[in-house]
């Protein structure tokens, strides 16, 4: 019997030619990157309503509701437009995407970069936040993750500039124009500046809390962005994520958190390696110091 099944499926090995490989590849890759679409962005719920739309649709066909299927049916017609017009911005990105030099479909030869970039970025958002938090200067600065925020970038303005600490503190001086807004960062790039985020529907929160904390809490409810928060009254050092709030950061915890929630875990775990080494080294040397 298993002999005869893998005599079959060798048989139908041989049968797939070079065409018929391609078209399950790029079949695969399409899948995939639906998929992705469906991750990176908050329209899982609204795929669900259109299961359940459809499954009602299945079950009043099959029981023969005539009416109830019929008025279903007229709403399908209609909701395929729906659906393009809803999910219009995550077309309109992944075609951009497709058409741009950005997409790699490797992946491989642009990580270094990427991540290259974002410790730079951490590296210059602490040193701005640790002297914005001396000067009692006002921040807000979101990271974003897998949840892209596009819609969040529209609302203010748009930069895609290269991070420094002298930009992020000219972007919330207190007679910048865009100092009241957050800015968002992608991929170790600044996104854009003086663009608004939802505010937390918490009722448990600290009273003392100001609309800038409460802004990077509901944002942190409402993605999985990481949001730094610096107080302009008290100039202290905060972190959101997942709707969690870390007060009153050190800058040296401050670079921790960000690189344990930015970075990916193997590159922590060579830094870790290195550091560990350079350590012993160090050790060794005064060892030897002494010594002589």
């Amino acid at each position: 019997m298993v002999s005869t099944w893998i005599g079959n499926l060798i048989r139908y090995l041989l049968t797939i030619k070079i065409s018929d490989a391609l078209d399950i590849l790029i079949m695969a890759f399409v899948v995939f990157k639906v998929l992705m679409l469906v991750k990176t962005t908050r329209v899982a719920n609204l795929l669900k309503g259109v299961f359940i739309f459809l499954l009602i649709l299945w079950i009043s066909t099959f029981l023969n509701l005539h009416g109830i299927s019929y008025i279903m049916r007229k709403m399908v017609e209609v909701g395929v437009l729906a659906l393009i017009i809803l999910f219009q911005p995550e077309i309109r990105r992944v075609l951009e995407q497709m058409g741009s030099r950005k997409l790699n479909f490797l992946g491989f030869f642009s990580h270094g970069e990427a991540l290259s970039a974002m410790e730079h970025t951490i590296g210059q958002t602490v040193v701005a936040c640790t002297e914005m938090s001396k000067t009692r200067t006002g921040a807000l600065i979101v990271f974003e993750r897998e949840i892209l925020l596009d819609d969040m970038v529209r609302s203010g303005t748009v930069l895609d500039a290269s991070v420094s600490s002298e930009l992020l503190k000219n972007i919330f001086f207190v007679k910048a124009p865009m100092h009241d807004g957050a800015a968002i960062i992608r991929q170790g790039r600044l996104l854009g500046a003086g663009c608004m985020l939802p505010l937390s529907k918490n009722v448990n929160l600290s009273r003392d809390l100001g609309m800038r904390h409460r802004a990077g809490i509901g944002m942190s409810e409402n993605s999985d962005a990481v949001v730094v928060i610096v107080s302009e009254e008290t100039g202290a050092i905060s972190v959101a994520v997942g709707g969690m709030l870390k007060r009153h950061l050190m800058p040296e915890t401050l670079e921790n958190l960000l690189r344990n929630e930015l970075l990916p875990q193997e590159n922590l775990e060579s830094d870790k390696r290195r550091l560990g080494l350079a350590q012993l080294f160090r050790l060794g040397k005064d060892g030897d110091d002494h010594a002589k």
